[in-house]
């Protein structure tokens, strides 16, 4: 059963997500206020957080950023606030989905799922992949570079599988958007696949000014520049 930490001040909204997920196998936990939801955070082991940005105590883009510099277990923020800049701010800081409210329980359910798959995913096809400096250890889900772990979110680790299961590839930003809804029934639009991968390489890359292993092609896409040395 996954554990799912619920962080919303609107008692009805909350009501109704926790007696849905519930009822659909998720074991939830409620918290109405940032000192709640931190409390919880340091004395359990959730799967996912749902996080609201407006709270009465402070706001969820500044509890997010606590939550990363301990863990990286998916953050799914829900919030009123729908104009790109919030969003765009959300994954930026390490958040693996936004949706916004008013919205379908079933399409909340529906992505929880979806990134819970995603989180759990792995190749099926080597149990270590070594590609230029970096080492993904497929089973545990581990990626090292020069034997210092990198530590990535659930949607940046499938990126970074999709890119080096293509090695020497010019890979279009279609292709690359299709590949993560195919394999994990969520979308990803144009906007935020841009974030997605200026964090990972951030993460991977020497220089993320100066990449050498995500290079882009104007007008075609990205390559990922090194070989699978199985």
């Amino acid at each position: 059963m996954n554990n799912i930490l619920l962080v919303e001040d609107d008692s009805i909204l909350a009501y109704s997500i926790e007696y849905t997920l519930n009822g659909e196998g998720f074991n939830l936990k409620c918290a109405d206020s940032i000192k709640k939801a931190r409390d919880n955070f340091k004395e359990n082991s959730f799967d996912l957080i749902i996080l609201d940005v407006m709270l009465p105590d402070g706001n969820g883009y500044d509890f997010c950023k606590e939550i990363r510099k301990a863990s990286e277990v998916p953050v799914i923020f829900l919030t009123a606030c729908d104009e790109e800049a919030n969003v765009v701010i959300g994954l930026d800081i390490g958040a693996d989905d936004y949706i916004t409210k008013p919205f379908r329980i079933k399409e909340l359910i529906s992505r929880i799922r979806a990134i819970l798959r995603r989180s759990k995913t792995f190749s099926k096809d080597l149990d270590l992949l070594i590609s230029g400096d970096i080492k993904v250890q497929t089973l545990q889900g581990k990626i090292e570079k020069n034997d210092k772990e990198i530590i990535l979110t659930a949607l940046e680790y499938r990126l970074l599988l999709i890119f080096i299961n293509h090695p020497k590839q010019i890979l279009s930003r279609n292709i690359i958007l299709e590949e993560l809804w195919d394999a994990e029934g969520e979308f990803v639009d144009d906007n935020t696949l841009s974030v997605y991968i200026r964090r990972l390489r951030e993460k991977i890359e020497d220089n993320a000014g100066e990449p050498k292993y995500i290079t882009t092609h104007r007008g075609l896409g990205y390559r990922w520049n090194y070989e699978i040395n199985k």
